[in-house]
This record gives structure tokens, C-alpha cells and sequence, in this order.
């Protein structure tokens, strides 16, 4: 993912260009003082963060899993990716 970094003051002036710019770059990173006090993110990006927060945590009970899935994590091994 490619990000810009910009100063606040020059965000807040140019906010219509920098709106546009984030749907190619994806992020816009908000500086103040040489520090990152926010971002500007495309819709794009705003759908990943969105589904990415809703997987951040997850309880599944193992009585609701099916026995497919219990075989498949009794079969995996650690450090092995599968397709």
C-alpha cells in the first residue's frame, strides 16, 4: 500500500486535492510538529479497516464448530500455510 505524508496545515488548506489523492494512494499520513497526528484514508481502505476490525476478535465456541473444521485444526501444523 503506497501512502503520501503531508503537514496539517497544507491538508487542511488543500483538502479537496488531498481527498482525490487518497483514492490513489490509498493514505493520506497527517503530520504536525514532524509527528503523525491522524490520517486520511480512501473508502476503499475505510471497507478493509472495517472488515479487518470486525475479524480482530472473534469467540467461537468448539461445540458450533463443524467436525470438518476440528479435524482441520487437529491437523495443522505450526509455521505451515495452506492455499
Amino acid at each position: 500500500m503506497s501512502e503520501t505524508t503531508v503537514r496539517a496545515t497544507t491538508f487542511a488548506r488543500n483538502f479537496a486535492y488531498y481527498q482525490d489523492e487518497a483514492i490513489r494512494t490509498k493514505v493520506i499520513v497527517v503530520t504536525s510538529h514532524d509527528r503523525v497526528v491522524g490520517a486520511y484514508i480512501s473508502a476503499s481502505e475505510l471497507e478493509n479497516y472495517k472488515r479487518l476490525k470486525a475479524r480482530e476478535r472473534q469467540v467461537l465456541l468448539v461445540g458450533a464448530l463443524s467436525e470438518d473444521i476440528i479435524a482441520d485444526i487437529e491437523a495443522a501444523e505450526y509455521g505451515v500455510e495452506t492455499s
